[in-house]
């Protein structure tokens, strides 16, 4: 059985690949399939597999169900209401038109924190023809930029992917965030190197019936950059402040202040006053923009599927921990010292083999979730790491079986093969990038930690003042 179980794993991730790529099956029910194959499978009792999936399935539900629905909504509401041309228009003014490449790399990073890269894409694709025209530049030159920089953040929090792989993994969303930003910051500077150096080799004429009048008329009705900046910036503040809040050196004492900030820094009440300050960004709230049918019954829709999906991970996630496979497989993988590198090196795998992000992170969490403690990964700052390092590797690449990179070809008259030698291998780059800096930043962690304790795994929050002091100051 020791060997069995192991090899029932892989047999699950290559029945979730081959049924999600091959036939078409829906993740969510690929990876509760998955669930029940494994269980019958592993020889668990069949009352305890309904059970484990049952758990599992709520559980991670309860946990990032409302966060995934209200940063959905945030995200619609800045795509309709025009608040994303907004932000492309302040980031304009303050590159001067003079880099239109960097400042479509930047616009394409801001968006994708509230929206999902596709959305991002198709709504700013009228805007970068536009400056590419005005440029005078080739239109593969800032479609990689874009496209590029959308990706940078895309599979970082407080996206959803990575906040449902932290709801998962029990990591604290406000430190994730942190790390993620960091290791975020050259995968865009990669974006963009790679678009002047690289793509601009390439040369795509601009679409010549491309015109600013629509753009204008858009911006005339748009919401300003600060009330498109508040639903966005606001709730990564307050969970951050409570991710400070809650160190065990109480730096806002033990009061009702602390208290405060535990609740709207939690991050369901957090991304809730996103959602109440979003329906500032309307020009007129009407019944029918809140509504069922409106933008928020579109957005409800629109998360449904990455709730389900990230539901049904955390029901494969719990089956795997329940089967006992943490023991076997945990002492082996730690033996191999791959260290953070391992988390990334399985994104990587899902997501090259089945294209979608989302699926590879969540995936990648559940399996790793009964086996954190055996690698090591059981610190609050070590989960948070686990996290973004599962998204970086899901960077590692975007091609013919990935939605986006048909999105971001077909609408940049950019036939297959330069795809592939613009797009996938851009996304290569960032993936690769990212990862390399999560590794870093691991080493610089323990050696943070060596100084106040001798092993990664007992890095404990006592020791995070000291670790964010020490980069704040340095």
């Amino acid at each position: 059985m020791s060997i069995w179980l192991p090899i029932l794993v892989l047999l699950s991730i290559i029945f979730v690949v081959i049924s999600t790529v091959r036939w078409r099956l829906h993740p969510f029910l690929a990876l509760i399939f998955a669930s029940y194959l494994f269980g019958l499978l592993s020889g668990t009792k069949l009352s305890e597999i309904v059970k484990s999936i049952a758990d599992g399935f709520g559980g991670t539900l309860s946990s990032i169900g409302i966060v995934i629905a209200a940063g959905t909504i945030i995200g619609t509401f800045l795509e309709k209401s025009g608040g994303v041309l907004s932000l492309a228009e302040f980031v304009l003014k303050i590159t001067k038109r003079k880099n239109v490449p960097l400042a479509v790399d930047i616009i394409g990073y801001m968006t994708a924190i509230p929206m999902v890269c596709d959305s991002g894409f198709i709504t700013l694709s009228p805007l970068n023809r536009v400056l590419t025209k005005r440029a005078k530049l080739s239109l593969s030159t800032t479609t990689i930029a874009l496209s590029l920089g959308l990706y940078a953040t895309h599979t970082m929090p407080p996206t959803p992917g990575p906040v449902a792989a932290a709801g998962i993994l029990g990591a604290d969303l406000g430190l994730t965030i942190m790390l993620g930003f960091l290791a975020s910051i050259p995968a865009v500077i990669v974006g963009w190197l790679f678009s002047i150096k690289v793509a601009s080799k390439i040369y795509i004429e601009p679409d010549d019936e491309s015109t600013d009048e629509g753009i204008k008329e858009r911006l005339k009705e748009a919401p300003s950059v600060f009330k498109s900046l508040l639903p966005i910036i606001l709730p990564i503040v307050l969970i951050l402040l409570k991710s400070i809040s809650d160190l065990q050196t109480m730096p806002f004492g033990n009061g009702g202040f602390r208290e405060f900030i535990s609740l709207v820094g939690h991050p369901i009440t957090a991304l809730l006053i996103g959602v109440v300050i979003a329906f500032t960004m309307p020009k007129k709230l009407t019944r029918d923009v809140i509504s069922i049918n409106g933008w928020v019954g579109d957005a409800i829709f629109r998360a449904g599927s990455i709730i389900l999906i990230t539901a049904a991970g955390g029901a494969f996630g719990k089956v795997l921990q329940n089967s006992g496979i943490a023991d076997i497989v945990g002492t082996s993988l730690s033996k191999a010292n791959l260290g953070i590198w391992l988390p990334a090196l399985i994104a990587a795998i899902l997501k090259t083999a089945q294209g979608s992000s989302t699926v590879a992170i969540i995936t990648t969490a559940s399996l790793l979730s009964p086996l954190m403690n055996s690698l090591g990964f059981s610190s609050p700052i070590a989960k948070a790491l686990t996290v973004v390092a599962i998204g970086a590797g899901s960077m590692i690449a975007s091609h013919a079986n990935d939605s986006y990179f048909w999105v971001v070809t077909q609408s940049s008259k950019m036939d297959v093969k330069t795809g592939y030698r613009l797009h996938t291998f851009g996304t290569l780059l960032q993936g690769l990038a990212s990862v390399i800096t999560v590794w870093i930043m691991s080493l610089f962690i323990i050696d943070i930690d060596r100084r106040g304790d001798s092993n990664f795994c007992k890095l404990e929050r006592n020791h995070l003042p000291s670790f964010l002091l020490t980069n704040i100051l340095d």
